[in-house]
């Protein structure tokens, strides 16, 4: 009988070991990814945060710390874990994947490209982290979605051009700069800007500008001159400021005087500052502090563990889910008359667009009364 215990207290030995080891890995993954299966009622937990590098400087200067700023607000304990952009899609999935490895509670992430995305948002799903696509609809189980109403910006930039380009409308022509083909929100830009144009302004050149690329807008503008001659570009259709400044420079080496209306997006303090001297006709201003509001009490609720419902104010859907909890905002056309709005808003100071260069351009705009 004694070799039989001895081999039973091998068997017991054994499987003692096994429980303990597999202990200590359970150990070692909660460590990288905290249970979540408890909401983080009163507690701390950590936010992250992944915004494109993509050329807008509003990423770092005002998303960034205004849903840092709310989240605090929110819940003092909690963290926000910033990873700066990618510059591709590529380079965004790594640092998604070093986001989740680092055991972050909740994403936001701003895309570089919507359908590259998906594998970030489903290993984020896989490792019950809720995901917010925030300003670009982000493909794959996310549990919310906080934008501008994209087609209203194509229709303001379009509405606009129009009124620049007067009764004659219909007998000038403009180049169409889109946004990247790999935005999805470039599509509703453009189909909005479309839906206000088609038949009203000929458009013998268009361009959709890969990566929203200021250097490949100056290339594709510098193209259609070309093409078209400088004397028949009466507009420009530029889907954001950073295409604005690729198309206006593009018209500046062609010594095309005076420019014509060009359109924008975004509001950069650049594009202020052609608004004012007259090198750029509109921008659409798009509150960011209200999208970075909604974003940071997503966030928080859902880390939580709470519904994102009440915050919510519809819904949308990927090409995977539906009835996706969303906040769509609506943004606000921008020419020189209407420059004091960023002022008021507390996004520029009159000093910041009024520098030495520029305070001349300031007193004609009325912003040094």
């Amino acid at each position: 009988m004694k070799p039989h215990r001895g081999r039973t207290g091998a068997v017991l030995a054994a499987a003692m070991l096994m429980l303990v080891l597999t202990a200590c890995g359970q150990a070692k993954l909660s460590d990288r990814q905290p249970n979540r299966s408890s909401p983080h009622h009163d507690g701390g937990f950590t936010i992250g945060l992944l915004l494109p590098s993509r050329q807008a400087t509003r990423w770092q200067q005002f998303d960034r710390p205004l849903i840092n700023s709310r989240v605090h607000k929110l819940c003092r304990t909690c963290t926000v874990r910033y990873v700066a952009g990618g510059a591709d899609a590529a380079a965004q999935q790594r640092q998604a994947q070093s986001l989740l490895s680092s055991g972050i509670d909740v994403l936001i992430i701003g895309s570089v490209d919507s359908r590259a995305a998906r594998p970030a948002v489903r290993e984020a799903a896989a490792a019950q982290v809720p995901v917010i696509a925030y300003d670009q609809l982000a493909e794959g189980p996310i549990s919310g979605y906080v934008s501008f109403s994209g087609k209203q910006v194509g229709k303001l930039q379009g509405k606009a051009l129009l009124k620049a380009l007067g009764p004659e409308a219909p007998r000038r022509s403009i180049v169409m700069l889109n946004g990247s083909p790999n935005d999805p929100n470039a599509s509703d830009f453009k189909n909005g800007a479309l839906s206000v144009l088609r038949g009203r302004v000929e458009i013998p050149k268009e361009y959709d500008v890969l990566n929203w690329n200021p250097s490949i807008a100056y290339t594709d503008m510098a193209a259609a001159i070309s093409a078209v001659g400088p004397d028949r570009i009466d507009g420009v259709y530029a889907a954001n400021d950073g295409l604005a400044f690729g198309a206006v420079a593009a018209m500046k080496a062609a010594n095309i005087r005076p420019l014509p209306p060009v359109t924008g997006q975004d509001a950069d303090l650049d594009a202020v500052r052609r608004i004012i001297t007259g090198e750029q006709y509109m921008t659409v201003y798009k509150p960011f502090s209200r999208e970075a509001r909604a974003a940071a009490e997503m966030a928080v609720a859902l880390g939580r563990g709470k519904s994102v419902a009440d915050i919510a104010t519809g819904t949308v859907s990927n090409s995977s889910f539906q009835d996706i909890p969303s906040v769509v905002l609506e943004p606000v056309s921008l020419t020189v008359a209407d420059i004091e709005t960023v002022i008021k808003d507390g996004m520029y100071t009159v000093d910041q667009i009024c520098t030495p260069e520029f305070r001349s351009a300031c007193a004609r705009a009325g912003l040094l009364e």
